[in-house]
């Protein structure tokens, strides 16, 4: 029971999580988590490191969904799902999204060569280390370098990938 103190008074456990309908027969992917965040964000985009585990490249775990948020909208707020926002503008922002059919659901994810382009980008969030390895992979995997360098100027990033693709030649 509850004292009325004037306010109101938080409560001693978490609010319970919002439920989302899933059709009973519905098959659970491992891009749940996914699914989940790009219904309570419509205008978000799935972008670094989730991107990348979407995409097979790098080995990374990410314990949080990537979400890219334009600069100037607005935030959603997600409470019970691990969310990690990133603002983005212009075209940052709308360049290089793919959507994707997962579960029933359009989940708008980033593409490769964009997706390495954000990690060079926002190398000091994901680490240079993370950058690197998702340069290689991408390099090994598919190999289009003209595509990531038009994402690169597209991310302004350009300048900064110059070496490393010069040095993975």
């Amino acid at each position: 029971m509850y004292m009325y103190l004037g306010f109101m008074a938080r409560r001693p456990y978490p609010r319970p999580r919002r439920a989302l309908p899933v059709a009973a027969d519905a098959d659970v992917t491992e891009h749940h988590t996914l699914v989940e965040v790009a219904r309570l964000a419509p205008r978000g985009v799935i972008c670094l490191l989730s991107a990348l585990r979407f995409h097979g490249l790098g080995t990374q775990l990410p314990p949080d969904v990537w979400l890219a948020i334009p600069l100037k909208g607005w935030r959603p707020t997600i409470r019970d799902l691990p969310v990690r926002f990133v603002y983005m503008s212009g075209p940052a922002f709308e360049a290089g999204v793919e959507t994707h059919v997962l579960e029933g659901v359009s989940v708008g994810i980033t593409n490769a060569a964009k997706t390495v382009a954000d990690c060079f980008k926002f190398r000091n969030k994901v680490g240079l280390d993370v950058a690197l390895e998702a340069l290689r992979d991408y390099r090994a995997a598919r190999g289009d370098l003209e595509e990531l360098r038009r994402f690169a100027k597209v991310c302004r990033v350009d300048r900064v990938m110059r070496p490393y693709l010069e040095a993975i030649l």
